[in-house]
């Protein structure tokens, strides 16, 4: 008679130490962003890393890896949705900025 209580999925720990020593690489390459000088190319990498540190947090450690697509979608399209939404928020800001500049000089 099988188990009924081995229901639950392991997971390999080597996984979980992998993606230690990538989340570890990922904050050394962020700190050593400090010596670049300053402007968009260093502020890129810093979103690059964080969004990488990020999923992976999400994907393993959270076991989101290893759920259901329509889980997934569930927690993952509302974010983009609103992070769409702030882009056209920063498109339409320069165009109220400058609106404003001109309504001010009158």
């Amino acid at each position: 008679m099988a188990d009924a209580h081995a229901t639950g999925q392991q997971h390999p720990l080597k996984i979980y130490f992998w993606i230690w020593g990538l989340l570890f690489v990922f904050s050394a390459a962020s700190y050593g962003t400090d010596f670049l000088e300053h402007g968009y190319f260093r502020w890129g990498l810093i979103l690059l890393f964080m969004i990488l540190k990020a999923g992976f947090i999400v994907a393993i450690f959270m076991h989101m890896a290893w759920e259901r697509l329509a889980l997934k979608l569930a927690i993952l399209l509302p974010p983009l949705c609103l992070l769409v939404l702030v882009g056209f928020m920063v498109i339409e800001g320069d165009y109220t900025l400058l609106t404003r500049g001109l309504a001010f000089v009158r």
